[in-house]
Order: C-alpha cells, then sequence, then structure tokens
C-alpha cells in the first residue's frame, strides 16, 4: 500500500498532512516565518510538528522514523540518511555600541579582554567559534552559556558582553538599536547548513515536495543543491 501511494503525485492546496521536524532555534528563526506563510497560503491543510534536540538525537529519530526531516549542521552522517545542503553561513559579532568608545569594531586583544556570551545546547567549548581561537592559541572568557538563539541578542544592550553567532539571525544592517554588528577579529569557518531524512522517505511525494520547498526557500539563487 505504501508503495502505491508514493507513485501519487502530492497536491498540497488540497491534501491534509502532518510533517515531523527537528531543528534548533536557530533553524526556526531563519525558516519558519517564510515557510508558515508559504503554508497558509498555498498548503493549508498542512501542519507541522516542530521539536528541538541535538544533532546526535535528530539524526537517532531520522533513522528510527521519529521525525521525517531536521535541519542542522551535521559534519557526519548516519548510514542510509540523506542530505542536501541548503546555505553556508557565516559568523558575526554584536556588541553594545555605547561600550565601543566610539569604535565601530574590535581588534583580536579587545575581543579576548571581553567577557562572551556563546549560544551552545551543551554549553561546552567544542563549537567553531572557540576551535578557531585555540587553532591560533587563544581563549575567551564565556561568562554565560544558553542554549537559546533568539534570546542572546537581548542580552548585550547595556553591559560589556560580546556575542558573536550566526549571522542570519540578525538584521542586514550595522547596527541594531544600541548595537553595532561588525566582523570577528580573526578567521572562523562558516559552517554547512543542511536538512536530512532517512532514505526510506526518498521516493515519497509529499515529503519529497517539502524538501524541495525548504530549498526555495533557503537555498542560495544558484539553484538546488542535489541530495547526496
Amino acid at each position: 500500500m505504501r508503495l502505491l501511494m508514493g507513485s501519487q503525485p502530492f497536491d498540497p492546496a488540497r491534501e491534509p498532512h502532518v510533517f515531523r521536524l527537528a531543528m534548533s532555534d536557530y533553524a526556526a528563526l531563519v525558516l519558519l516565518p517564510q515557510l508558515m506563510t508559504v503554508l497558509r497560503r498555498q498548503a493549508p491543510n498542512v501542519d507541522l510538528l516542530v521539536s528541538q534536540a541535538s544533532r546526535e538525537v535528530m539524526m537517532a529519530q531520522a533513522v528510527d522514523g521519529e521525525i521525517d526531516l531536521a535541519l542542522g549542521v551535521f559534519p557526519t552522517l548516519a548510514e542510509d540518511l540523506r542530505t542536501s545542503l541548503l546555505f553556508e553561513e557565516h559568523f558575526a559579532c554584536l556588541a553594545d555600541r555605547a561600550s565601543l568608545g566610539g569604535e565601530t569594531t574590535m581588534d583580536l586583544s579587545a575581543y579576548l579582554q571581553r567577557p562572551h556570551i556563546l549560544v551552545s545546547l551543551r554549553g561546552d567549548t567544542g563549537n567553531e567559534i572557540d576551535l578557531a581561537l585555540s587553532a591560533i592559541g587563544h581563549k575567551r572568557r564565556i561568562a554565560l552559556a544558553l542554549p537559546h538563539w533568539s534570546a542572546a541578542p537581548g542580552l548585550v544592550p547595556g553591559t560589556d558582553l560580546v556575542l558573536t553567532v550566526a549571522r542570519r539571525i540578525l538584521p542586514r544592517d550595522g547596527e541594531i538599536g544600541p548595537l553595532a554588528i561588525f566582523a570577528p577579529p580573526f578567521a572562523i569557518p562558516p559552517f554547512a547548513f543542511r536538512q536530512i531524512w532517512h532514505r526510506r522517505r526518498d521516493g515519497d511525494p509529499a515529503h519529497r515536495w517539502l524538501r524541495d520547498l525548504i530549498t526555495g526557500i533557503l537555498a542560495p539563487p544558484t539553484g538546488a543543491p542535489a541530495a547526496v
């Protein structure tokens, strides 16, 4: 029966469907506002159940069939998982403008003298930022570690804290009210943001429709990369 259903096209304008997605609040910030706008307009009977977990747990959930699709950073993949690259993300720094003393950026020495906010599910230093600092022989002081991307920028105003964060969650201009956005004073490799799913869902028309929709929202203008 499942094979027969898989051969039928999915009509998002008419058919009801529930998708189970796993993602961080970073992924929710960059995807869900646009995705929900499209769904309410083009697929009013499609519902989403969104959960959050570590990348290891999300991969296990995809393998076990607990979720349909996971979005995040997956340097390695479990067996039988498929992936498509959605974009490469870069980092930016956020600081209180008044604390910069009229400057619009800071050098590495000033950066290291400041206390920092770390966004991490586990609160450890095994992240892209601290690994890049360690590679050049430096370490920063983490004054606050928290798992919430969306809350972090609001903790900077009126303090000497620096937040180094994924660029897409910040406005495109160089200032946010009392805050300044500037490039990190050292090289941090970008990270690849992906969607992953189990190969058993490759031929599911509804699942393929959702993957293509997400790719259309988040992938670069050069076109949608092929799944591998």
